[in-house]
């Protein structure tokens, strides 16, 4: 904490973009009884996932200081942009948010995306490979990928460091699939230059994978993510599916949507896993809870 807590402010910035959301720009349905503009309070606890009377609390000005993963967690609930976040933090106490918590935070624009694609199969990832949100039968389809901390958080790392990231995609994929990885990421150092997060996590893998150090050294870039993708799940087996691809270029940040041809058995077996919602079979991963 470098930064005084102003609790009568932060409450009142609570209350102004609370009532500023309406339910419709999270997702909800307006209900006939809605009179008060804006999302309830107990709706926003919800989407912060903390309790109603906590959230209260803060807006009335008469709550403890909220550590900075409570407001991460606010400024993700509340849809706030950037600069936003950032006034929260400050309001709350703050210099400025945590580097870990600012790559966490999803951009507005996809976040609106993801709240009407709560019966899809999709998830944001950030610049290096990162998940920060999933739907739940994404999770179903490859596992809960939000819990890794450190670089582990990179599909990238995973991938090279930890055979279980294979697991879910065709053995036939695999080839290809380090080769793009490897070529991503040189595109991203070249981009971002020396000293950047892309550049001291190829560093880190140069040095703990030898098929990474092997690939690196053939320089390759241009290779880009095939539209399909073959999956092996635990449960129901083979999936082919396509996945498309939106941007948001100013955080780095992507959604990706995994879609199926209506009729085939893997569009079935899609369907399947979105009933089922969440995944219960072991991966032999070790996830440790967010910070």
């Amino acid at each position: 904490m470098d930064h005084t807590f102003d609790r009568a402010s932060l409450g009142t910035f609570l209350r102004v973009r609370r009532t500023a959301l309406q339910p419709e720009d999270v997702g909800l349905r307006r209900g006939p009884r809605r009179r008060a503009p804006g999302l309830r309070r107990e709706e926003v606890a919800e989407l912060c996932d903390m309790s109603a009377d906590y959230f209260a609390r803060l807006e009335r000005g008469d709550g403890p200081q909220p550590s900075e993963q409570m407001l991460a967690a606010i400024a993700r609930g509340l849809r706030l942009t950037p600069d936003e976040r950032d006034h929260l933090f400050l309001l709350g106490g703050y210099r400025t948010a945590r580097r870990d918590l600012r790559l966490r935070h999803v951009s507005p624009g996809l976040m609106r995306v993801m709240d009407g694609l709560a019966g899809t199969t999709a998830q944001i990832m950030g610049p290096l490979g990162e998940t920060l949100l999933q739907t739940p039968s994404a999770v179903a389809l490859l596992g809960e990928q939000t819990r890794y901390t450190g670089n582990s958080r990179s599909a990238t790392y995973r991938w090279f460091t930890d055979p279980v990231e294979r697991e879910r995609y065709d053995p036939e994929d695999h080839g290809i699939n380090s080769r793009t990885n490897a070529a991503l990421l040189r595109g991203a150092v070249t981009r971002d230059g020396p000293g950047s997060p892309a550049a001291d996590l190829a560093d880190v893998l140069r040095r703990t994978s030898d098929e990474f150090a092997r690939l690196w050294e053939r320089h390759e870039v241009g290779l880009r993510w095939s539209e399909t993708k073959r999956f092996v799940h635990p449960r129901v087996g083979r999936l082919d599916l396509y996945c498309q691809l939106l941007l948001e270029p100013d955080q780095g940040q992507s959604l990706l949507v995994f879609t199926a041809t209506p009729g085939t058995e893997s569009h079935e077996k899609l369907a399947l896993l979105t009933v089922l919602g969440t995944d219960r079979f072991a991966t032999g991963a070790v996830r440790t809870a967010q910070p």
